[in-house]
């Protein structure tokens, strides 16, 4: 039983007036120039998983006696924009950081021979594994990004998580919803960026010789062709629906089992955010819905005209949340 309930950020997300709308939210999100260095120049752990493959994970030390694990979204890596802001702040507050590469990302790439998916908890599991392994005495929170907080969230349900709070930001809970909505009016720009970045895994992965599509991905298919064709199969599952069944957590949020907050907007034109009043949660669960900030955007007026990262504010507090609600 959690010590309390976890207290909400109370700062609201409000855009200046040149960010208003979930599709500029995303887009200058990701564009505008963002603090924090490279988490790639950080010292590097391998991580060996149960199918012999390895994850890279990038480490910063600490003081503070708990360990914040970050994983990064789709197509990204650890030196994703707010993989970097994120590690600022908590660093700032002595947390060690492990912030991981998924299967084949970033420096991490050539180490697997299978693709990372949604559904990889057990992948965490073998990260927070091998943190326990090395500094026993720490306290852990995992704060997974966008594809990640799916992951996480399926973390969370396990009977033995290994962590003591989840934080998932804009987590894709319903894949097949997800990938129906990817495909719509402008979002096919990031569809196509993702298939484009996607296929170049698939091409590492099939030249290391251990798995092969079940047939070619073109440029311009869908994220859904390109999971049923490979994603899926390669991974264990009969097709892209299927995959899309066992590995989204909004089924599995009523059996989460630790503090976990969910952090989404809903004017992410990428994910539906209502999902999460459609399904049961957890008493564990906090739900903190803003009504801006698009997808992984947040963009908030600052008391100097001009803007500042909302996210990093909150994901700093509700860190902090999580390690007073969890039990010590």
């Amino acid at each position: 039983m959690s010590a309390r309930r976890t207290r909400p950020y109370p700062r609201r997300c409000e855009p200046p007036w040149w960010a208003r709308g979930g599709q500029t939210q995303t887009l200058l999100g990701h564009l505008l120039p963002s603090a924090g260095e490279p988490l790639s120049r950080a010292p590097r752990i391998e991580v060996e998983l149960a199918d012999g493959d390895r994850l890279s994970v990038h480490a910063l030390e600490g003081t503070s006696g708990t360990r914040v694990v970050l994983l990064h979204g789709l197509s990204g890596d650890v030196d994703s924009d707010y993989v970097r802001r994120s590690t600022e702040r908590l660093a700032a507050h002595g947390h060690s950081i492990w912030a991981v590469n998924l299967r084949n990302a970033g420096s991490g790439r050539g180490l697997a021979r299978h693709p990372y998916h949604s559904g990889r908890s057990d992948d965490l599991a073998a990260v927070l594994a091998a943190s326990h392994a090395r500094d026993p005495g720490l306290r852990h929170v995992v704060v997974g990004f966008s594809l990640s907080g799916n992951i996480a969230l399926l973390a969370a349900a396990e009977r033995e998580p290994l962590c003591d709070g989840v934080l998932a930001v804009n987590p894709p809970s319903d894949l097949a919803a997800c990938a129906d909505l990817l495909h719509r009016g402008f979002n096919r720009i990031y569809e196509l960026r993702f298939v484009s970045r996607l296929r170049r895994d698939i091409e590492l992965v099939t030249g290391l010789g251990a798995v092969r599509p079940r047939a070619p991905v073109g440029l311009f298919d869908t994220l859904r062709t390109l999971d049923d064709r490979f994603t899926a199969p390669v991974s264990g599952f009969a097709d892209a629906a299927d995959y899309y069944e066992h590995c989204s957590s909004a089924s599995r949020l009523a059996d989460v089992c630790i503090p976990t907050v969910i952090v989404s907007s809903l004017d992410d034109p990428l994910i539906d955010s209502r999902v999460f009043g459609r399904v049961s949660l957890s008493p564990q669960i906090t739900l903190h819905l803003e009504a801006h900030g698009g997808h992984m955007g947040y963009l908030a007026r600052s008391d100097n005209d001009g803007f500042e990262r909302w996210l990093d504010g909150a994901v700093e507090h509700y860190v902090r949340e999580l390690l007073d609600a969890s039990p010590h």
